[in-house]
């Protein structure tokens, strides 16, 4: 698997950039700008979170934490989630298993 680790859009405001995958493991940066969300889905994988700068309110099944820079948080397999900036903010997310959803979408 190749991944070019170029940044794409996600939703308004949100753009990510996924890194060369692990055999399990894999990341990739999200940057928000203040009022840009990443809207409430769930999958599979597990997701651990990582704020790189800014602050954010994370939802996982309906409760809401707030997320400084140098905290992370973990987001179970299967949970409802999303994530609302209240700044200019960026996230290392983790997931595993591996995501083939975001690595086909870079290698169009």
């Amino acid at each position: 698997m190749s991944v070019d680790q170029v940044w794409e859009a996600a939703e308004p405001g949100v753009k990510r950039r996924v890194m060369e995958p692990g055999q399990a493991l894999m990341m990739m940066e999200v940057r928000f700008e203040e009022g840009a969300e990443g809207y409430l889905h769930r999958h599979v994988h597990e997701q651990m979170s990582y704020c790189l700068y800014g602050r954010l309110a994370f939802t996982i099944d309906d409760k809401t934490t707030l997320l400084e820079a140098g905290e992370s948080i973990v987001i179970p397999s299967g949970a409802l989630h999303g994530v609302k900036a209240l700044a200019p903010s960026a996230l290392l997310d983790c997931f595993t298993p591996i995501r083939e959803d975001l690595l086909s979408r870079q290698s169009r």
